[in-house]
């Protein structure tokens, strides 16, 4: 029988490369396979940073880095890679980093791995429009070299090739996945033989439409185990409802050729299959969302007549709602993995299974580990040897991951090793003298136009830890001095740093987050009166935090651990702090969590007296702000207006950003405060943030989802001329060339400053305000495609009397630039 077999006559496949130098790689001698089953699934991880998948060979560990966040539209950062540690006499040491070999961001290269000896297969099934492709690596020396890539024949946007990976003993054969093809997925099954490397596309006899076949496969011996899961979104742990029942299929090769042998189906129709492998020449599927939620394995067999049937179901001893248990699973030295990447509000743990003498499976430990950051994800990837498991935490380190080791002692019991990470830097600090944008429109890396690099400092040089990213920036002159200092947000606190020797700034000091508060990326402040406001969003009990600038002056030994000089705490959480510096009024917008937060519309402080900042009311428009929200504003401008509009001439007037229109208010009387007007536009996805022209007759909004939603073709600036504040008027729907998504935006004179997420800082001539004309830029992410998503620059402050811009890019870091004065022509 060779049912869910398609082309069963062996063919060639017609690889651009050699397909010598490949059938040499399969047949290697001496390949051990010492992680059964070769498994990986990870195609769907939730995070999918370091950690994302994992594999071992003898005392190597093997774990992928893929480069991108999948649970947020943020472009990757950087491409994927894979890296390779070896057990020495100092512990486990990282020996090569394998980099993604089309070096394309966001092709998920890393997110499905399997080793087998000198053969290594990586998948990267967001390559192509999402076709997939998976590499064939051999080791040369200590050297790994990229051999071929495999695809599928007549691929198709979508069909997510390379989302498992299976090597099989000696690199004869192997296994790769493709779970979005055609109706209900695929795996295409490569054998070598004298007829040299052939394929057969595998699927399911009877697998329904969105089975996913192929979600994972494992295989031994002549075996292979491929899981069709059904069609929840990993990503987000997220089932339908109801959830479809998920199976496994086992096929046998016999030379070239594969038969389907048996559906394996737990009973009462769980979703099983997500994660699958072969040990022992039994069969285990991990069913995650299994009683309801803690996880489940199950267990498959056959007998002497080879009619295989479920033998059993496998538990944590001690099981925790929405845990995941087994989410991942690997053989571990003849133990079993189960990953559970939920435990402990997804922590994450992964709990070693040992069969006793009587066959059955218990649990022997419980790995666990201090994952640092909001979510580990710890267990979702799990791969093991003789005496020790790896365990991927993707979403520690604040989402860079963190591969935990584990080894087991002769006496039997389990201790964490050092955790293990990749050793690279990143970015590297540039200082000195000012970098010209060549002619060739590029400076030390980056890409540019009219815009020179006067200095840059990574995140790790300006207080950031692995995988702290950084937020907002404001800056300060001191007004005694002259020097010129940046404020810049971090997941975790706040950097102060002298930029007044711009080429050779220096980091003064850290001010942690509010005692109690939770990390968190949104992190904004404002300056008024030599002191700086500090906010946080989604930080829980953070407040507002009040910083005496003038304290930088005698910062002596840095970088030096500040303390805040008061604290507002009528709120918990806010998106941003805006204030008029003219009145002496913050704004605080987007409150949540707690406290008064004017329904997440303007919470109005007199902070006339910085240190003693006091609640002075609440101004909402309820015909703005997202559906029931009161008049939600996201951010804002407010001014003593001078403006065209005689009616209004002297009164504090804010413009405001709020979700779904642009907003304008009257809030002079704090008591009183009164709507002037509200605007709608086309398209809306997002009203973000926006900013005056300097005579006040236009304001420029962004909207920061519209790229995302399809509602522009690309960086679309909203241009309103506001000239009669009680009837706005949108005159202009200026849309770049790139189609990545804006954030924030200032303008100075007649040029507008944005800092554009992935596209980095934007520059534009505004001289005649409707027709905005570029006049330069700075892309802040080398070599990342301007797509829509959060990734790269977040903010920019173009104030300094010395003409030096700073910006802030949220994993690259602290940049210092200067805008290339216009050529004088004769």
């Amino acid at each position: 029988m060779t049912m869910g077999v398609r082309n069963m006559r062996p063919r060639n496949f017609a690889f651009s490369g050699s397909v010598a130098l490949l059938v040499a790689a399969l047949a290697a001698p001496g390949a051990a396979q010492t992680h059964a089953g070769g498994l990986n699934h990870a195609a769907g991880a939730p995070i999918i940073g370091f950690g994302a998948a994992a594999a071992v060979s003898g005392d190597e560990i093997f774990v992928s880095r893929p480069g991108e966040f999948a649970a947020f539209p943020m472009p990757g950062s950087e491409p994927g890679s894979v890296h390779v540690f070896r057990r020495g006499a100092d512990g486990w040491m990282e020996v090569a980093a394998i980099p993604a070999p089309s070096g394309v961001y966001g092709d998920g290269f890393g997110e499905a791995l399997a080793v087998e000896g000198d053969i290594l297969v990586v998948g990267a099934p967001k390559e192509n429009q999402s076709r997939g492709a998976a590499y064939v690596f051999i080791r040369e020396g200590t050297m790994w070299t990229s051999r071929e890539r495999l695809e599928a024949p007549d691929a198709m946007p979508g069909d997510a090739f390379g989302s498992s990976v299976a090597v099989g003993a000696g690199g004869q054969f192997g296994v790769i996945g493709a779970p979005g093809r055609g109706a209900g997925g695929s795996a295409f099954a490569y054998v070598q033989s004298d007829m040299g490397l052939t394929s057969v596309e595998l699927t399911g006899s009877d697998a329904p439409a969105d089975a996913r076949f192929g979600a994972a496969v494992s295989v031994e011996g002549d075996l292979a185990l491929v899981g069709a899961p059904g069609p929840f979104a990993l990503s987000q742990f997220t089932p339908p409802a109801p959830p479809q029942a998920g199976a496994g299929y086992v096929f046998r090769r016999s030379g070239t050729e594969w038969d389907e042998v048996a559906r394996l189906a737990p009973a009462g129709g769980m979703v099983a299959g997500l994660s699958a492998v072969l040990m022992g020449g039994e069969a285990y599927l991990g069913s995650p969302l299994a009683n309801q939620a803690q996880g489940a394995v199950f267990r498959f067999a056959a007998d002497d007549d080879g009619a295989w049937s479920q033998t059993g179901q496998i538990g944590a001893a001690s099981p925790s709602p929405a845990a995941f248990f087994g989410y991942a699973l690997a053989g571990a030295g003849g133990r079993l993995v189960a990953g559970a990447p939920g435990t402990n509000a997804f922590s994450g743990a992964a709990h070693v299974l040992r069969a006793g003498d009587d066959g059955a499976w218990t649990e022997e430990t419980v790995l666990e580990a201090e994952t640092r950051g909001l979510m580990g994800f710890m267990g979702n990837a799990v791969a093991g040897g003789d005496g020790f498991a790896v365990v991927g935490a993707p979403g520690s380190e604040f989402f860079e991951g963190i591969g935990f080791v584990f080894e087991r002692d002769a006496g039997g019991a389990w201790s964490e090793a050092a955790p293990i990470h990749e050793t690279s830097l990143g970015l590297a600090a540039v200082r000195g003298e000012e970098m010209r944008c060549s002619d060739d429109g590029t400076v030390a890396g980056f890409d540019c136009s009219e815009v020179d690099l006067v200095s840059f400092l990574p995140a790790r040089d300006v207080g950031g830890g692995r995988g702290i990213m950084v937020s907002d920036i404001w800056g300060w002159v001191d007004p005694q001095t002259g020097r010129e200092y940046a404020i810049l947000g971090r997941f975790d606190g706040t950097s102060f740093i002298d930029v007044t020797d711009a080429g050779n700034p220096v980091y003064l000091g850290n001010l942690p987050l509010t005692e109690g508060a939770m990390p968190n990326l949104w992190r904004d402040m404002k300056v008024h009166a030599d002191h700086a406001f500090i906010v946080a969003d989604n930080a829980g009990e953070h407040g507002m935090q009040v910083f005496d600038l003038t304290r930088l002056r005698d910062v002596t030994g840095p970088p030096v651990e500040f303390d805040e000089d008061a604290h507002y705490a009528e709120f918990a959480s806010a998106h941003n702090v805006v204030i008029n510096e003219a009145s002496g009024f913050a704004y605080v917008v987007g409150g949540s969590g707690g406290g008064e937060t004017c329904g997440g519309a303007l919470h109005m402080v007199d902070i006339r007296d910085p240190r003693n900042p006091t609640f002075a009311g609440c101004f909402a428009d309820p015909e703005t702000g997202n559906a029931g929200s009161g008049g939600y504003t996201h951010d804002a401008q407010c001014v003593i207006y001078e403006g065209p509009d005689e009616d209004h001439v002297g009164r504090e007037v804010c413009f405001n950003a709020s979700a779904t229109k642009l907003g304008i208010g009257d809030v002079t009387d704090k008591d009183n405060p009164t709507p002037i007007s509200n605007a709608a536009y086309p398209n809306v996805a997002y009203s973000h943030q926006g900013w005056l022209s300097e005579d006040q007759r236009y304001f420029y909004l962004n909207d920061e989802l519209d790229e995302l939603s399809g509602g522009t073709t690309g960086t679309r600036t909203l241009v309103w001329d506001v000239a009669d504040l009680d009837d706005p008027v949108l005159v202009r729907e200026f849309v770049q060339d790139n189609a990545a998504s804006d954030h924030n935006l200032y303008i100075r004179d007649n040029l507008m400053y944005q800092s554009n997420y992935v596209s980095g800082l934007r520059i534009f001539d505004i001289s005649d305000p409707e027709n905005p004309v570029p006049a330069g830029f700075f892309d802040t992410v080398p070599g990342s495609p301007d797509a829509p998503g959060f990734a790269g620059s977040w903010s920019n402050y173009p104030f300094f009397p010395s003409g030096n811009i700073i910006v802030s890019s949220m994993r690259e870091g602290l940049f210092v630039l200067r805008k290339r004065e216009p050529a004088l022509v004769p």
